[in-house]
């Protein structure tokens, strides 16, 4: 059995927290995608943009007879802007699978097109319990029913636009990220920048170490994943296998932890190549890397984008076990260290 090269948490963590108060919601995340690719630079490795705007780099393997790919997407849940108000206050559709409640009270950017960002807070229509009479707690969330509340003087749409924000402009929710002295990492967009910074851990200990992966293998940092389409395109033509490194979902029913990295068997688009699974799961117990394996009845992944794009791939998931996904996320370093160490293990057998 081959020994696993060192994963530099220090590194994992600071990259991690970066990537997390970068803002990158769907169809804006330049910003998100330049930071990897510096990154990338400074390990010394030459990151390509697919036409898309996809982020990839390959390491060549001991072997090309059967070559890998490793997706994981910068983009994250957002918002944008549907329409200026009468009141300067903004309505705004979704970006993203998530209930409206999940973002009560949230603060958020607007960016605007001329490179400017506007605070505001995502409110009910009605919030105050002192003017409406029907219980804020009652109300359901529907797109009329919410709105941006602006950290700006403004009461009409003509002073909403002097500030530069017009409809179309993307809406950034405040990560809110911490880590805790017990290793547990709590922020928004978790997913999957978690995956994200497991993908690049696992680059760096490569670097490290100078050790090749068994087979050539080219890493995917996906752009539209959050919409269903991210990785339909920019994997290469001749890779055999593709694994998706994305969070592990976690809740009533599901064996799943914030301790271990999940495997997913199976998810919303049907199962996972089962070879593939069984390895994965193999080389967790071969190496002692904590792990749970799962269905996700609501899920789905880049993994799963390539193939009904007509990718001749077989197809792999794992990644950190996350807590209240697309909501108030959380996972510990322990989970991450687990992700990293197994995703390894994988492209080194």
């Amino acid at each position: 059995m081959q020994t696993l090269p060192a994963v530099r948490m220090d590194l994992l963590i600071e990259r991690l927290v970066a990537l997390l108060t970068t803002p990158s919601p769907t169809g804006d995340t330049d910003d998100a995608l330049a930071l990897v690719a510096g990154w990338l630079a400074e390990m010394g490795l030459e990151p390509v943009f697919t036409k898309k705007g996809a982020l990839t780099v390959t390491l060549p393997g001991a072997a090309e007879d059967a070559p890998r790919a490793i997706t994981g997407h910068v983009d994250t849940l957002g918002g944008i802007v549907t329409q200026i108000k009468p009141n300067g206050r903004l309505t705004f559709d979704r970006i993203g699978g998530y209930p409206y409640f999940a973002v009560n009270g949230e603060y958020c950017w607007v960016r605007t097109a001329d490179g400017r960002s506007h605070t505001g807070t995502a409110l009910l229509v009605k919030s105050s319990v002192h003017v409406h009479r029907e219980p804020v707690r009652d109300r359901e969330w529907k797109i009329d029913e919410v709105e941006i509340r602006l950290d700006a003087a403004t009461s009409s749409a003509d002073d909403t636009r002097s500030l530069g924000i017009e409809v179309g402009d993307m809406i950034a929710w405040d990560p809110r990220t911490v880590v805790t002295e017990t290793g547990y990492v709590k922020s928004r967009h978790l997913d999957d920048k978690a995956g994200v910074a497991v993908m690049l851990a696992a680059l760096q200990a490569f670097v490290d170490s100078g050790v090749q992966p068994a087979q050539r293998v080219t890493f995917h940092f996906s752009n539209y994943e959050e919409v269903g389409h991210g990785a339909a395109a920019g994997v290469p033509g001749d890779v055999a296998e593709l694994v998706a490194v994305d969070m592990g979902a976690l809740g009533e029913g599901l064996q799943g932890n914030e301790r271990a990295v999940s495997i997913c068997a199976k998810d919303s688009g049907g199962p996972y190549d089962l070879g593939i699974r069984r390895r994965l799961v193999a080389l967790a117990q071969q190496y002692g890397i904590p792990y749970k394996l799962d269905i996700y009845p609501f899920y789905g992944s880049d993994a799963e984008a390539a193939l009904r794009a007509g990718g001749d791939h077989r197809i792999g998931l794992l990644g950190p076990g996350v807590d209240a996904s697309h909501s108030f996320e959380r996972t510990h370093q322990d989970a991450l260290a687990a992700s990293a160490k197994l995703l390894l293990a994988y492209l080194l057998n």
